[in-house]
Order: C-alpha cells, then structure tokens, then sequence
C-alpha cells in the first residue's frame, strides 16, 4: 500500500470513531428507567442476598444478623459483538464517505444493545426464574405470614394467554426492578494492520465493537404485569395490590409504584389514564400517579 494510503487509513480511523460515537450518543436509552446498573468484574455474578428485602427493626438485646447469600440466583455475563469491514480499495476510489452512516449505525446500534437486552427480559419473565426460584412474574412467590408460614403473594395478574400486555413498577430505589449487569462496556475496535492476515487475502479491513453484560431480576416485588387489558379497573386492580403488598412476617413494603411501562399499541391508552382529571362523570383516582415509559421493543 502507498504511504499516502496509509495516512488516508489513519485519517478514516479516526473520522470512524467519530462516526461511531455519534451515532452512540444519539441514542436516549430506556433501560435506565427500569433497571439498575451493577458493575461485574467476573464471568458471573451471584445476587443471593435478594432474599432479605432492606428494613430496619428496633435493636433491642443483641443484633439480629441476617445472612446473605441464602438464595441461588446467579446472573452470567453473555458476550456480543457487531463488525462491519471495507475494501482498501475505497481508499484509493476516495470512497470513505459511504462508510460514515455505517459507522454511525454502529454506535446507534451499540447504544440500542442494552434496551435490547434489557426488555427482552422483562418479556420473560413470565418463564424466567428470580431469586426465589419462581418466575419472576408469578402468582405462587413464597412469602412468610406473621407465623412464619409461606402463603402465595401473585405479582402477575389477568387470565391472559402468556403474553404481558402492561407493567407496573416501583424503580424509585436504590436497587430497581431490573438488573443491568456489565462486564466490559461497548468498546469500538479496528482491524487495520495492512501486514494481517486479512489483507493479504481479502484486501479488507474490519471495524467492530464489543461488549459483555446480562440482564437480570432484582426484588420481584417491585414489579407487576397483567395479562389482562388496560383498563381503569384493571390498572387499580394491580396498583392496590402492590402499594399493600408485605414482606415476610407480614412487614409492610411501602411500595409505590410510579413506572407504567406499556407498548407502543397502549400508549394513548396510558397518557388518557394518567393525565385526564375525569373518567366518564366522575373525578380520575389515576391522574399522575405513574410516569408512562413507553417501550417499542415490548411491540407484540
């Protein structure tokens, strides 16, 4: 390759970086609002200390320890990559521009990653299990009455057919619903050694990025889903349920839900629910209860 070439190669390098970066930060990212981000610095990590929802007791006598780590929920980090490459020969054509949107694609593409990842597990969490080993959407998770007897607490509601339709969340604590675990942030790479492999026999080089995360489940009780319609009813029926809900020997949770989290098909629905001061004659109990997050990638 020509000296000039490789300055062009170099000068590409650096204008792709750009490209990528702004195509990355263009992207206003959902999963925040639901889920949050816990640092991973091994191939796994183990949340067994869900199993002691936070409080405070009197400290009468001696302390009452509590031991974490009691409950199996591991979350292993999932490896992912996206790579695009061109020919050396657009460098000779002056052919670099059409490569910008591309790059630029995949920083959008690396931003949009974690939404991704993260909504599609909210979808399965009808049939994935949580730290109690019950899905995390369930109507049989364990929890002990003032006795000390398990009874069955439901955080899914509606005699539907398997598929979620709305969700309602608690995300105002430090721990949401949702888990967004991260091992190695998305990482843009280039494969531009003019003396590899690659070159030699293909004349191409490669740009990419990479990342290591999972996404995961935290208290169950922050969450519900109904399979049912959304419906004034219906939205009561699942914000009563959680604002009463307790813990094990009947300790009050103090849950407050302020996400509804809908598809795209429900969000007139929603913003009716939430904004209008009336339903029908009579004054709307609902009006500003919950934000509406509207999600594209809960679309059935």
């Amino acid at each position: 390759m020509a000296d000039a070439n490789l300055v062009n190669l170099k000068t590409a390098g650096v204008g792709f970086k750009n490209n990528y970066q702004k195509g990355f930060d263009s992207h206003e990212a959902l999963w925040s609002t639901v889920a949050t981000l816990v640092p991973s610095g091994t191939s796994s990590n183990e949340y067994g200390w869900l199993g002691e929802f936070p409080g405070m007791r009197e400290w009468i006598g001696e302390r009452v320890i509590r031991q974490l780590g009691t409950h199996d929920y591991t979350l292993k980090n999932r490896k992912f990559e996206l790579s695009v490459g061109f020919k050396l020969d657009d460098l000779a054509d002056d052919n670099i521009g059409i490569y910008a949107p591309r790059m630029q694609g995949l920083g959008d593409a690396a931003a949009r990653h974690p939404d991704e990842l993260m909504f599609e597990a909210v979808q399965l969490g009808l049939t994935s299990k949580c730290y109690d080993g019950q899905n995390f959407f369930d109507t049989d998770h364990p929890v002990l009455d003032k006795e000390g007897k398990a009874q069955s607490v439901s955080n899914s509601f509606g005699a539907g057919d398997g598929k979620a339709k709305w969700y309602l969340l608690d995300a105002s604590r430090a721990l949401k619903p949702f888990i967004r675990q991260q091992r190695k942030k998305p990482e843009f790479t280039a494969l531009t050694d003019t003396t590899s492999e690659r070159v030699f026999m293909l004349d191409e080089v490669l740009y990419g990025v990479s990342s290591r995360e999972a996404a995961g489940y935290g208290f169950w009780q922050m969450a519900s889903v109904s399979q049912a319609d959304f419906t004034a009813a219906n939205f009561a029926e699942v914000y009563t349920s959680m604002t009463s809900m307790t813990g094990d020997h009947d300790k009050k949770l103090t849950l407050k839900p302020n996400i509804l989290l809908v598809p795209t098909s429900l969000e007139d629905a929603a913003r009716l629910l939430m904004t209008a001061e009336k339903i029908g004659n009579e004054v709307n109990p609902h009006r500003n209860k919950c934000k509406i997050v509207v999600c594209p990638w809960l679309d059935n």
